[in-house]
């Protein structure tokens, strides 16, 4: 079992940057994907990014695309650089641990607790 812990979270007015970090714990992380996911009150979790155990792989949904980079760096740690934020990105934002590069939130097994991102327009 991998343990996730985000942070980075917090109010941004729009146009403006974040950067969130997943910290990773457990022995297999270095060959696990990993991905980013965003949930609003009330609705389901929304898929962002996924990157492969390696890094070689990435993808976006196409609401983030060309705004967010995906990245890690191979031992404990992953990223979200988040640019060009909008109030549509509010949400809280939770990291997950997958065995496959996948967009769906029931492929993921771990869940870190999140870390809220608001955005003001």
């Amino acid at each position: 079992q991998v343990q996730l812990v985000e942070s980075g979270g917090g109010l941004v007015q729009a146009g403006g940057s974040l950067r969130l970090t997943c910290v990773a714990s457990g022995r297999t992380f270095s060959s696990l994907a990993m991905g980013w996911f965003r949930q609003d009150p009330g609705k389901g979790r929304e898929f962002v990014a996924v990157i492969s155990w390696n890094g070689a792989l990435t993808y976006y949904s196409d609401s983030v695309k060309g705004r967010f980079t995906i990245s890690r760096d191979g031992r404990t740690t992953i990223y979200l650089q988040m640019n060009s934020l909008k109030p549509e990105d509010t949400a809280v934002y939770y990291c997950g641990s997958s065995r496959r590069v996948v967009t769906s939130s029931e492929e993921y097994d771990s869940w870190g607790q999140g870390t809220l991102v608001t955005v003001s327009s």
